[in-house]
């Protein structure tokens, strides 16, 4: 059966460089080992997490298999006794938790396939080298010419992509790459488009393209054929590195850190820029540019992996522009991927952060004008310039292309309607990813801002003001209540005018000497005694009110003397 004839499968929907994070939220003890409980979470939703349960011999299994990467990772040392004790492994746990905050941030590990396979066991346990294995030898069976010399193991990042080093049976020293890769989740295209979009790749001429020399496709997969460089790509020249070694041995911890010099920046940079220019006028996505990704050929940058936006595979720095809603279209991303490469290119390495607040001392400040351009937190906000305009600017517009080839890639009208419509697909699940990371940011900056202990400190003196104030308001108004029952109890018409006094007791001699003292409460009064004086009668009031009440009800209007009055507020008229 030949490598078309293979039954369809679907792409992929899974993004693979979407992160992962992981928590360790408890551990347990089992017999003579403890367990360890950890919550994984890819992306942002809470929703799209699950727990694993790992020991600590599946952490230095993990830490081994990455030595190849030769990064000082800080996984905690193994003890063989008392490594039961509580204590002992509390601070286990805290160890193990920075070990994996180390390797989930890391870019280059956290896109492995050991580290994804660690932490995801369920959607990585599928072996891809022998699927690709497969695939070819399906192929083989059409094209007899060529044959597998070696497999390329873990030449690249991506996990579901992989490589062998092929050969012309009638032309046994002429080397080739062939490289498969499943399709991705932004494959947008119909089959039959996308059949002929790749086998189309071949045809294309261009000066700064590498070419292709055969490409296929079908259902679920593609296949790609290109010659074979010993020199490799601009990331193993920056990185001094061998083509064939393995990803992590070449790029993950480089022993000596060297920019390129000022002209190799200013030429490859031109040459770069200069093609994304004639893809994107042609209305090609890409989208897929990066160091591991440019091919040299002498003094001459040569563009790779154009099948990679057919196939709908996600880019390298996808999480690194998709935390920025500006960087929108796949022109704005080749130009913040360009950012990246002319940062590795002047520094030699990647960029610890973006954004980038401050620049190394560079080749010259026209380098750092176009870093800052693209790189910023103001050019981020803003937006990315156009690849025209990287162009005219100083570093760029002085440099010489040598190279006479006129570019010829013709893509059908038909064609080129669907790469339009699949382009603003990648582009709209892209603005749906930025959003969804820019309502998380927004959410948890609101959580963090309330939950900091300035903010405590304000709802505690908040808090403190508004029960002193409620305190105030319950004692005005007890006192208000008090001071209205008192009044209705002064002005009954039972009530006494004044208050009755207690029974003043008889007076002693030297009295008058000694100063009074505060009265006592008013008491119940008591029978009169023999010794205590009797309090003189209170002048009855109700007959004067009774008499009051009388000549009012009596009034009589016509009893009112008659008056006269002048009214001089008329105008006088002289």
């Amino acid at each position: 059966m030949a490598f078309m004839e293979k039954p369809p499968a679907g792409k992929v929907l899974l993004d693979d460089t979407v992160p992962l994070t992981a928590q360790i939220e408890a551990s347990q003890s089992l017999h003579s080992h403890t367990e360890y409980i950890i919550r994984v979470q890819r992306g942002v939703s809470t929703e799209n997490s699950w727990q694993i349960v790992r020991r600590y011999s599946d952490f230095d299994l993990l830490n081994n298999s990455l030595q190849i990467s030769t990064l000082s990772l800080p996984l905690p040392p193994k003890k063989l006794i008392g490594n039961m004790e509580r204590e002992f492994i509390a601070e286990r746990q805290k160890g193990l938790q920075a070990y994996l905050d180390v390797i989930t941030t890391h870019h280059i590990l956290s896109n492995c396939e050991l580290v994804k396979k660690f932490l995801d066991p369920n959607s990585y346990s599928v072996n891809y080298t022998e699927i690709a294995l497969q695939h070819v030898s399906m192929f083989f069976r059409s094209e007899p010419k060529w044959e597998v010399a070696e497999p390329l193991k873990d030449i690249g990042w991506r996990i579901r992509k992989k490589y062998f080093l092929m050969k012309i049976k009638n032309q046994p020293k002429e080397r080739l790459v062939l490289s498969w890769a499943d399709l991705g989740p932004d494959k947008y295209l119909s089959d039959r488009d996308l059949q002929y979009a790749v086998k189309l790749l071949s045809s294309c001429s261009h000066p700064y393209i590498y070419k292709i020399t055969f490409a296929t496709a079908n259902e679920s997969s593609a296949l790609v054929i290109r010659p074979f460089s010993e020199k490799g790509t601009l990331k193993d020249l920056i990185y001094k590195a061998k083509p064939k070694d393995p990803f992590l041995k070449k790029y993950c911890n480089p022993k000596k850190i060297q920019g390129l010099e000022l002209q190799q920046i200013k030429t490859y940079g031109r040459q770069i820029l200069e093609v994304l220019k004639f893809l994107h006028e042609k209305g090609f996505p890409y989208g897929h540019l990066h160091s591991a990704n440019v091919m040299l050929d002498g003094d001459t940058c040569k563009l790779l992996d154009l099948e990679n936006s057919l196939l709908g595979l996600p880019s390298f720095y996808r999480s690194y522009f998709s935390q920025f809603r500006k960087i929108n279209t796949l022109e704005g991303v080749d130009v913040h991927c360009f950012g990246h490469l002319l940062y590795e290119m002047t520094y030699g390495r990647p960029p610890d952060t973006i954004p980038v607040e401050s620049f190394p001392p560079a080749p010259s400040v026209f380098v750092v004008s176009v870093l800052e351009s693209i790189l910023t937190c103001e050019a981020l906000k803003n937006g990315m310039p156009t690849v025209s305009r990287l162009l005219q600017m100083p570093l760029f517009s002085d440099v010489l292309l040598t190279n006479s080839e006129k570019p010829q890639f013709k893509i059908p009208t038909k064609l080129k309607e669907a790469l339009k419509i699949s382009k603003e697909c990648i582009e709209k699940r892209l603005t749906e990813e930025q959003k969804l990371i820019h309502q998380h940011r927004r959410l948890t900056r609101a959580q963090s801002h309330h939950g900091s202990e300035e903010e405590k400190k304000k709802r505690k003196i908040l808090a403190r003001k508004k029960s002193k104030r409620s305190a105030n308001e319950s004692g005005e108004e007890h006192s208000a209540k008090y001071s209205n029952s008192n009044n209705s109890a002064g002005s009954g018409a039972s009530s006494p005018l004044t208050s009755p006094s207690s029974p003043t007791p008889p007076s002693t001699a030297g009295a008058s000497s000694i100063p009074p003292a505060p009265p006592p409460p008013p008491l119940p009064p008591a029978a009169p005694s023999p010794s205590t004086e009797v309090p003189p009668a209170r002048p009855d009031i109700s007959a004067g009110r009774g008499a009051l009440l009388s000549s009012i009800q009596n009034f009589q209007k016509g009893t009112l003397k008659k008056t006269q009055t002048c009214d001089y507020s008329a105008p006088r008229i002289s």
